[in-house]
């Protein structure tokens, strides 16, 4: 298994220990209550179109914006008020991956929603969130390309 950002990993290992969906869904639903929108400092809404992640339900958008380190600092947005699942997953990935190291943020592997949201979750919906860890890969690919 490719190293991940150290965050990243302690969710993933606290997410192993969950047996039941209700554990799972009360999990998720109080890390959803840590997302925080986008600052206006760094993108007002409308948003640009290029920062959207396509397949995204909840109409999530990504940004990623370098640090004096070369690290990435992400922000997101998910416009539905609906998408619970888009807010976790957004701030799992903005505690995790921020002043990650790049190297690490490029090797997830979008098979962690799974582990988050488990196997049963639709199609749509997982297709989406994998869209969204997708997003923040390959911004991480782009900055070790700098």
């Amino acid at each position: 298994m490719p190293e991940y950002p150290a965050k990243l990993q302690e969710y993933l290992d606290d997410f192993s220990f969950i047996s039941t969906r209700d554990e799972r869904v009360d999990y998720l639903i109080a890390i959803a209550d840590e997302f925080e929108p986008v600052s206006a400092a760094i993108a007002t809404k409308p948003y640009d179109e290029g920062h959207r992640v396509v397949g995204c339900e909840s109409e999530a958008f990504v940004w990623a914006i370098e640090r004096p380190d070369h690290t990435l600092d992400f922000h997101f947005d998910v416009l539905n008020p609906q998408g619970l699942s888009a807010m976790a997953m957004c701030a799992i990935l903005d505690q995790s991956c921020s002043g990650a190291p790049l190297e690490q943020v490029a090797a997830i592997d979008g098979e962690v929603v799974f582990t988050f949201f488990g196997r049963d979750i639709s199609m749509g919906k997982g297709r989406g969130l994998t869209e969204l860890v997708n997003a923040v890969v390959y911004s991480a690919k782009q900055g070790l390309r700098h």
